[in-house]
């Protein structure tokens, strides 16, 4: 493997903000990306008041190649979860409120309906802020997933990860045609909301196969891309093939621009819900729209 490159730096900032905002995760007994994926953004994140909120417990029932939390048996769904997250972005005074979860194949509608109630948990507590849900696949339910559009998010996120020819090796218990379909039907639900994806860099794909995934994005109506360095998060994980240089993040966000994408995060520290809320201001400018405030 590669030696870690000096533009991968992590921000390790700990001020007041960060404080406020991990007391209030932990006074709530609520759970984020930000810990569980070990996301190398979550000092900055954290210190500007702000964190990505995850839904459904902290264990995954699929064990992907990539991903640093835990898979195993979940627990329980608790009823007071939606409550608990609307109240966490109230405390935030969260313009725009991202909310992920573990993949949840146990439960028979996916997790669909905890996302749909929490999308309107969180609507009734802040009735001004943007709403974007990052899910599963949900099994490739449509009937699922339909529970989760009629909740009307402003931002439908699901990633593909990477391209096809590393489907199998990075997310063995999803598939590549499978998550174009959610994003499709994503597209296609009215009102609709912004579709977004992300794809990690860094595994091997060449630059052939990385242009074809943003045409079959843009094919199934994706709007809004995300380009980041994929890290390996312990030993047990896939390996770096190679570190992106920030000219070719630079590079790879103007080919998805010119495309036709109407929001473009490129970038070694990028993650999917990276400043979520300029992304969401990028396309709805883009749409035409009146932009997040």
């Amino acid at each position: 493997m590669a030696r870690i490159p000096p533009w991968i730096r992590l921000q390790m900032r700990a001020d007041s903000e960060f404080g406020r905002v991990h007391g209030l995760i932990s006074d709530l007994s609520l759970h984020t990306v930000c810990q569980s994926a070990r996301c190398p953004n979550t000092h900055e994140c954290w210190g500007k008041g702000t964190a990505t909120l995850m839904l459904l417990g902290t264990v995954c029932t699929r064990d992907c190649g990539f991903c640093a939390i835990p898979a195993g048996r979940p627990e329980a769904l608790e009823a007071d979860e939606p409550a608990r997250v609307a109240e966490a972005a109230r405390r935030m005074g969260l313009r725009h409120v991202v909310l992920t979860s573990v993949a949840r194949d146990d439960l028979p509608d996916g997790g669909a309906g905890a996302f749909a109630e929490t999308v309107r948990a969180v609507r009734e507590a802040l009735p001004a802020a943007s709403i974007e849900v990052l899910t599963s696949d949900l099994g490739g339910c449509p009937q699922s997933q339909g529970m989760v559009l009629e909740a009307a998010p402003d931002v439908y996120n699901h990633n593909v990860e990477t391209v096809r020819r590393f489907q199998a090796v990075i997310r063995p218990q999803a598939a590549y045609g499978r998550s174009l379909g959610v994003l499709k039907r994503a597209a296609e639900a009215s009102p609709r909301p912004v579709v977004k994806s992300g794809i990690m860099l860094g595994l091997g794909e060449t630059e052939e196969e990385l242009e074809q995934t943003f045409r079959d994005l843009l094919a199934v109506g994706c709007e809004v891309l995300t380009l980041g360095q994929y890290l390996q998060p312990t030993r047990h994980h896939v390996p770096v093939q190679r570190y992106v240089t920030p000219e070719d993040f630079d590079r790879y966000g103007d080919w998805a621009r010119d495309l036709g994408f109407l929001g473009v995060a490129s970038g070694p520290m990028v993650r999917s819900s990276y400043r979520a809320d300029d992304l969401l201001r990028q396309a709805r400018s883009a749409r035409g729209c009146v932009p997040v405030a």
